[in-house]
């Protein structure tokens, strides 16, 4: 079996779906419900339901450590998490609009803290691939951790997800391009690669960046996703879905066409079932792939407890 390291954020994402459009400065109806998140957390999750062995190392805070581990456990993925006594696990609250798209606000927390002594040599060593978010490339030290890594894994791929247009402005594109040389693919979506490339058009944006990166993975949504190399370009459309959150639908994309490279599938293979992948993961509310599961799971338990305590009668089959 294959094996990845994923270094990065590790999130509680506590999201917001509006019932309705948002009223400033006054009330609108939502759904709120808190989960585990963040893009490489998320990424690590999607990997490991792809059949490969997936390893994660990231920061959060001291008292959650044993609870986040085992919640990755349950997903499938070893993890390796430093506890950091001062700063908290990282909070971003997404607001999900009617539409399915969601704005992000974030507290980074100990994300930022990630050093290089929080990684373990070993699993970078047994690693077939290693994959970073780019939300680790905002901060000084965090940064500092990453780039080494890329370092040190000269003789294995290594993928990036440039992470959010805004966070990338303000690093600036140049200082990012150079900050992730050496990597094997980038995996901008359409904003991203508009931010990157300096440029809103789709030709201009692979030819900029794959003098950076040999294999430039862009997303487009419902659009769908190109893959361009120096030797070609792929196509590939995204089928038609009923979208509830957009949330993880990128790192459910790029999960699954690393874990096709890993499996050595074409590249036309792989980007096809990353985009219905991606497609798929915009159908239930969350970013982590068996966040309908621990749903329906949750609901069941719910309904079963309130049955018991007589505060609403049993469910009759008709």
């Amino acid at each position: 079996m294959k094996r990845a390291l994923v270094v990065g954020d590790v999130m509680i994402d506590v999201l917001a779906r509006l019932h309705e459009p948002f009223a400033l400065g006054s009330d609108a109806a939502a759904e709120i419900i808190e989960r585990p998140g963040g893009s490489a957390a998320s990424f690590a999750v999607w990997l490991a339901r792809e059949g490969v062995e997936v390893e994660f190392a990231g920061r959060v805070g001291l008292k959650d450590v044993k609870r986040l581990t085992q919640v990755f456990r349950e997903a499938g993925v070893t993890a390796w998490l430093a506890g950091d006594p001062n700063l908290p696990t990282g909070r971003l609250i997404a607001v999900v609009d009617p539409s399915g798209e969601r704005s992000f606000l974030t507290d980074r927390g100990a994300n930022d803290a990630l050093a290089l002594a929080d990684i373990s040599a070993t699993a970078l060593g047994r690693a077939d691939w290693l994959h970073l978010s780019g939300y680790s490339f905002q901060h000084p030290t965090a940064r500092a951790c990453v780039r080494s890594l890329m370092d040190r894994a000269s003789d294995i791929p290594v993928s990036v997800d440039p992470g959010s247009a805004a966070p990338l402005r303000s690093m600036g594109a140049e200082n990012f391009l150079q900050w992730t040389a050496g990597a094997s693919v980038i995996f901008p979506n359409a904003d991203e690669a508009t931010v990157l490339a300096g440029s809103e058009a789709p030709e201009p944006q692979r030819e900029r960046l794959k003098r950076h990166y040999p294999l430039v993975v862009i997303k487009r949504g419902a659009a769908g996703a190109e893959a361009a190399t120096a030797g070609g370009l792929w196509v590939a459309s995204s089928p038609r879905v009923e979208v509830a959150d957009t949330t993880g639908a990128g790192d459910a994309f790029a999960a699954t066409f690393v874990a096709a490279r890993l499996r050595g599938e074409s590249l036309d293979k792989g980007l096809a079932r990353a985009v219905a992948a991606g497609a798929a993961a915009t159908e239930f509310v969350g970013g982590w792939p068996k966040v309908a599961d621990y749903d329906e799971a949750a609901r069941v338990k719910r309904n079963e407890a309130a049955r018991d305590s007589g505060m609403m009668p049993p469910t009759v089959t008709r």
